[in-house]
């Protein structure tokens, strides 16, 4: 299988995915996960306006797809918790579109990208993250 970083944001970059939806965010993809339980995550996280994925999809799906389904099943699973966000009633809490890379020899830091996802910015040089 393919290792796959993917990131995709909330729609208008609306600063609603506080550490509480968080949790309920990783809850509805794992959710998703059992629906197709050839997938599989590796770490997720996010800052308050978007979403950092590393994970496997097998070769059966697209990588679309599988995007598709993240973002539709964890839409109504947000909506159905919050009804701050069932009020913004714009359609999707996500944007359209995404990122997508495959992960090779940089598994490493990729997760270690992924990790340090909301952490305070304390102004340090953030190039060696790339080195």
């Amino acid at each position: 299988m393919v290792q796959y970083h993917l990131v995709f944001g909330t729609k208008y970059r609306r600063k609603i995915l506080k550490e509480y939806v968080k949790t309920e965010v990783v809850k509805s993809f794992y959710k998703t996960q059992r629906k197709y339980p050839t997938l599989y995550f590796h770490s997720i996280n996010t800052n308050d306006d978007h979403v950092h994925i590393q994970m496997e999809i097998p070769p059966k799906y697209s990588v679309a797809a599988i995007v598709q389904k993240l973002k539709t099943y964890s839409n109504i699973d947000l909506k159905k918790t919050f009804k701050f966000i069932r009020d913004m009633d714009d359609g999707s809490i996500w944007s359209v579109g995404y990122f997508v890379s495959t992960i090779g020899l940089n598994e490493q830091m990729i997760k270690r990208y992924i990790r340090n996802q909301g952490v305070e910015d304390e102004g340090t040089n953030a190039t060696f993250e790339f080195e």
